[in-house]
């Protein structure tokens, strides 16, 4: 198996990218390819004593940054390192390991590596780190979306629940302002509809934000847009109540007495809600494994995406995804044409 890895991606590139690597190449599974600056990527694997020898370089003068257009993948930055890892992985990679531009990333993947045959929208699919773990579809790609697209990542948000976290009957819900069928815009009324009608999915119906962390469903599907902020929002949420307990527990000698018999549980708890747990997001829908990273990512959440991309790579759910995706086809042509001579008749 072989991981490429965006070693000039993120806000820690190179130093914490190449750590992580580094770390996952001491279990000796994976072959990995390192993607950047040559000379940088060395001098960050001599500083953390690692054997040049476990990696293949691959040198790019290019880089790109949080700040560039997402369309610089493929037009002003040809050369970069996210721009080299994605060509590597279409010409002969297993998956591809990213925490730089996640504009850049989308679109590159789109255009370089392409997605499954059937599927009009490759999505970031987040876990939200509660008690019940829930997948988040879309989590930044996609503004503008149709039902369609819901009931495609609902399709593939299933398996992924399934092969890779090991959810046996993963339960689908639609991110709404209410749970009533009649709630949302009329992409959400008509979602609701043809998530309900999808043969295979377990649609719990529509989910309202103040929900999430009572582990309402696990698979949630809704636009970028919305995806992110939610995501966002949570992230920020949790760092502000870890907050709170910090200023709690310090304030005096009783409440440091009090901390000392709850911090086991406290940290079990803060483990819980860290996402680096999980390494990555993949973009499902491609036709080959890319995982992002988060921007921010240290060497143990750079460790666990590669280990996520060889769960995703071993599990082979991109072949299931285009076996899904083709049933989900046909079952569509076979309702447009039955639509389409009911309308016939109709008219005559």
């Amino acid at each position: 198996m072989e991981i490429i890895i965006d070693a000039m991606g993120g806000d820690n590139a190179p130093s914490e990218i190449v750590k992580g690597a580094a770390e996952a190449a001491k279990e000796g599974r994976t072959k990995l390819v390192l993607v950047g600056n040559k000379l940088r990527i060395e001098q960050c694997l001599h500083q953390c004593g690692a054997d040049t020898r476990l990696f293949e370089i691959v040198h790019t003068d290019q880089v790109i940054t949080m700040e560039d257009d997402p369309m610089s993948v493929v037009r002003g930055k040809k050369q970069s390192s996210l721009s080299e890892g994605l060509r590597l992985l279409k010409e002969g990679g297993d998956a591809f390991v990213s925490a730089g531009n996640t504009g850049a990333l989308h679109a590159g993947s789109s255009l370089i590596v392409r997605t499954v045959k059937g599927v009009q929208r490759s999505a970031i699919a987040t876990v939200l780190p509660f008690s019940r773990p829930i997948l988040l579809m879309d989590s930044g790609a996609n503004i503008n979306v149709t039902a369609e697209y819901f009931v495609q990542w609902a399709i593939m948000g299933s398996l992924y629940m399934k092969n890779v976290l090991g959810v046996e009957a993963p339960e689908v819900g639609l991110l709404n302002n209410g749970t009533e069928d009649h709630k949302g815009t009329q992409i959400q009324i008509d979602a609701y509809r043809k998530l309900t009608e999808e043969p295979g999915l377990r649609f719990a119906g529509n989910v309202e934000g103040k929900e999430l962390p009572f582990g309402p469903c696990d698979v949630l599907v809704t636009d970028g847009f919305t995806g992110n902020v939610t995501l966002k929002l949570i992230e920020g949420m949790s760092k502000f109540m870890f907050g709170l307990l910090k200023d709690m527990y310090t304030k005096n000698a009783v409440t440091k007495l009090s901390f000392l018999a709850t911090k086991n549980e406290l940290k079990q708890i803060k483990r819980e809600f860290d996402a680096s747990e999980y390494g990555g997001a993949p973009l499902l829908g491609l036709q080959k494994p890319v995982i992002k990273a988060h921007g921010s990512s240290d060497a143990r959440a750079l460790r666990n995406a590669i280990r996520q991309a060889e769960i995703f790579v071993s599990t082979g759910m991109t072949a299931q995804i285009a076996e899904r995706m083709a049933e989900y086809g046909e079952r569509k042509t076979v309702r447009t044409t039955a639509e389409d001579k009911s309308a016939e008749s109709a008219g005559n």
